[in-house]
């Protein structure tokens, strides 16, 4: 990027610089007033996408907040691609180093939250795994090999974030409680929505994730979590589409 581009973008998204001199009207004068208006309609399309973006950011630190919010992290990190769908992938980062808002640490992670069912709700489709394909026997159903469907996403959190987010969404939901939580976000229809996984389902579907057999993601799940319950871990999947086939790679 060129100084002039830099100049450009800079005072684009900041209404205290003036407009560069080089930037003028059709008549060949400073575009002034002309400047200020395409200014503040780019200011707002910005703050508009990241308040549509995040809309749990949005409701915990509240309206006001979040525009002030939205206007230091557009001037940090103004948009690097056209698509608006995509913009905001580092507020979470930067929250995790945003000291006026430090004090409310479950924010990144409310913006992670916000940032993956934004994600799985533009993922590509894909079919379900059918549940009479784990009707086999023991040995071949050990060897499956299944995968996340795209709209699948895990999120880690050491905060209460599924009753964080449920909270703020369900009405009468009752309070967050003071655990990590660990989610499973699923798009069965057309709205993806995040889902409390139990424990060990993260790191079974990471396994699952990384190529392990259904078996062995079983073996690793349970070295860590004696607890583990497959059967309940299946259930939440298969009713939420989380899983599917791998895709056949074409022979020559």
């Amino acid at each position: 990027m060129t100084a002039d581009q830099t100049q450009f973008r800079a005072a684009l998204l900041d209404a205290t610089l003036p407009a560069p001199a080089d930037v003028l009207d059709p008549s060949g004068r400073p575009a002034g007033k002309r400047f200020d208006v395409y200014r503040n309609n780019v200011v707002v399309s910005l703050r508009e996408a990241l308040a549509t973006g995040f809309p749990l950011v949005r409701k915990l630190i509240g309206a006001q907040s979040f525009e002030r919010l939205a206007l230091v992290y557009l001037r940090a990190h103004p948009p690097t691609s056209p698509l608006m769908m995509h913009y905001g992938q580092s507020l979470p980062a930067f929250l995790a180093g945003f000291q006026p808002l430090a004090h409310i640490g479950y924010l990144p992670d409310c913006a992670r939250l916000d940032l993956v069912l934004r994600r799985s709700y533009h993922a590509a489709d894909a079919p379900p795994l059918a549940p009479e394909t784990l009707q086999v026997d023991a040995d071949a159903c050990a060897a499956l090999q299944l995968s996340l469907a795209p709209a699948t996403i895990v999120l880690r959190s050491e905060w209460p974030i599924y009753d964080i987010w449920r909270f703020n969404v369900e009405q009468n939901a009752p309070k967050p409680r003071a655990v990590a939580q660990d989610l499973l976000i699923t798009r069965p229809a057309f709205d993806p929505k995040p889902h409390l996984l139990p424990q060990g389902g993260a790191t079974w579907l990471d396994a699952v994730a990384d190529g392990h057999s259904f078996g062995a993601a079983v073996d690793l799940t349970i070295g860590t979590h004696p607890d583990f319950d497959l059967v309940q871990m299946l259930t939440l999947a298969l009713s939420t589409g989380a899983l599917t086939l791998p895709a056949q790679k074409d022979t020559p």
